[in-house]
């Protein structure tokens, strides 16, 4: 029985990639106050209605004391607002600025170039089709396994289209 090559091992490839990736968007995002969760923020608050700190942070999995002093940067920075909400006054609702929409704009398509640059090896549909798949993984992990995605990738690549 041959042992398989690390290479050939899903954790130690994710493991790879995700490091390669972070210190790219760390790179990308260094000026920005909070970095990575303060991206995170900023594109968790474009894709929607004001939501509340809590809410905020629970979906970003970020402790709330931390989201308490990561806001207060971006605030600092007229990145994000917070205002009461009116449906319930003890809660406030965190808004993108203008000049964070604009600097989210910015990051974004730097992030993107950054992304390409990492998945270079990649065709441009088989960036895509990662992206994809990935996202689902990401935001359906309970629905969908790890080994059903290895599975589905296994698939495109024995019928040609990754």
């Amino acid at each position: 029985m041959t042992t398989p090559r690390v290479e050939a091992d899903l954790g130690w490839a994710l493991g790879r990639v995700a490091r390669a990736h972070l210190r790219t968007a760390q790179d990308v995002v260094s000026g920005l106050p909070g970095g990575p969760r303060g991206y995170q923020v900023l594109a968790g608050l474009a894709a929607g209605p004001p939501r509340s700190q809590l809410a905020l942070a629970r979906t970003l999995g970020v402790d709330r004391t931390v989201m308490t002093y990561l806001l207060d940067e971006l605030e600092g920075a007229g990145l994000v607002e917070r205002r009461p909400d009116p449906a319930d006054r003890r809660a406030r609702q965190v808004l993108l600025t203008e000049v964070g929409s604009g600097r989210l704009c910015g990051l974004e398509r730097d992030l993107r170039a950054a992304e390409d640059e990492l998945l270079a090896p990649l065709e441009p549909a088989e960036r895509d089709q990662l992206r994809a798949l990935l996202q689902r993984l990401a935001v359906g992990g309970d629905a969908v396994s790890a080994c059903q995605v290895a599975a589905e990738i296994q698939e495109m690549q024995a019928d040609g289209s990754c």
